[in-house]
């Protein structure tokens, strides 16, 4: 079975839009994990205007009243991110190599180059008993290289197998993925996926069980304005089992 953690930042980006706490996200937030789901994700960004670094706050206080619920926290690694995630301790922290200024993240690490920033970074991280995932693209060779600057996991980038599901060379990309799951087990990494998976994507890339967790936020958001917001939840619940 692989984990759902829900990616709650187009909940806080509705929020702020209106500048008052409508919808609740941490109401949100518990109501998802009331339905089953394994963790909550947040992504704050320096301007915040989807995800709070105060979210994460009263996201780990919810936590504590579901054992075994974990909150994963993903973003750049700049030095007030890092002082939040430092204090607040989620189970999981999520690095990702963020611009700024950036609409949505888009590339994996470049760990041959960005290695030395790294280490010091994950040793913080793991010090305070926090998993650290390196957000990576699907190139089986740099697994080694998040293995050797610390990581527990990566995160592989999904937008270019959600954008090629169900069209010609599908296929082989989805084998492409595999091979850098597998190269990333092979290695002593576990692995999750994310970006704009979906209803219709998710569970062929998960299927061979190389996947344990996977980070759904925005497409899962949009198919509740179909569906309903517990309905969507239900329906990747049962997709991943």
């Amino acid at each position: 079975m692989t984990h759902l953690s829900v990616n709650l930042n187009k909940i806080g980006l509705l929020r702020n839009s209106r500048g008052r706490n409508y919808p609740d996200l941490i109401h949100m937030a518990e109501r998802t994990l009331k339905l089953g789901a394994f963790g909550i994700t947040i992504h704050p960004r320096p301007d915040q205007r989807h995800a709070t670094y105060q979210d994460a706050y009263d996201l780990k206080n919810l936590l504590k009243r579901f054992p075994g619920a974990e909150l994963n926290i993903e973003g750049f690694p700049d030095a007030q991110f890092l002082e939040v995630v430092l204090d607040v301790e989620p189970d999981q922290c999520t690095l990702v190599p963020d611009d700024p200024n950036q609409l949505t993240s888009d590339h994996g690490w470049n760990i041959a180059r960005d290695q030395e920033a790294l280490r010091p970074v994950i040793a913080k991280l793991k010090a305070k008993g926090i998993r650290v995932v390196l957000f990576m693209d699907p190139d089986e060779e740099s697994m080694a290289l998040a293995k050797d600057v610390g990581a527990d996991r990566v995160e592989l980038y999904t937008e270019a197998y959600a954008n090629a599901y169900g069209k010609e060379g599908f296929d082989d990309l989805l084998e492409t993925y595999q091979r850098a799951a597998q190269a990333a087990l092979d290695v002593g990494l576990e692995v999750n996926a994310g970006h704009d998976l979906d209803l219709n994507n998710v569970q062929a890339l998960c299927a061979k069980g190389r996947i344990v967790e996977v980070s759904i936020g925005h497409a899962l958001t949009i198919e509740a304005l179909d569906l309903g917001w517990d309905n969507v939840v239900k329906a990747y619940l049962a997709k991943l089992a």
